[in-house]
């Protein structure tokens, strides 16, 4: 859990925030669903919520919440590219099969991106 998130227990009181929409942007956690309400992401789980002020709302800019608030999603895209690139043209270098060069391709782009997401992620959860 995040230092600046906040636990509000079920059993002390059920809320909803009027206004908030549920949404699927934002990563889940676990949680049985998840609302937005301007910068305030809400986790809602069976026995508590979960909140926490984001920096930018993402369904007004997406990219700036990639950024500022989810990093390593970003960052894992960006390696996942990198990777598969690499990959790619070491395979047409070699002159490879087409059926090996893709599937190495896609192989290399799934770790290379899961890497990088769970690195940034320790490393965001770490100067936290």
């Amino acid at each position: 859990m995040p230092i600046d998130e906040i636990e509000v227990p079920k059993e002390l009181r059920e809320f909803m925030i009027g206004g908030a929409h549920e949404t699927i942007l934002g990563q889940k956690n676990g949680a049985n669903k998840q609302y937005r309400y301007g910068n305030l992401h809400i986790r809602e789980y069976d026995d508590k919520f979960l909140v926490h002020t984001d920096k930018i709302d993402p369904r007004k800019d997406p990219f700036g919440h990639l950024v500022y608030d989810a990093p390593e999603i970003l960052i894992g895209i960006a390696c996942s590219i990198l990777g598969g690139s690499k990959i790619a043209k070491l395979f047409l270098k070699n002159n490879k099969s087409k059926n090996s060069t893709v599937a190495a391709t896609i192989t290399s782009s799934i770790i290379a991106g899961y890497i990088g997401y769970v690195a940034t992620k320790k490393a965001k959860n770490y100067l936290e």
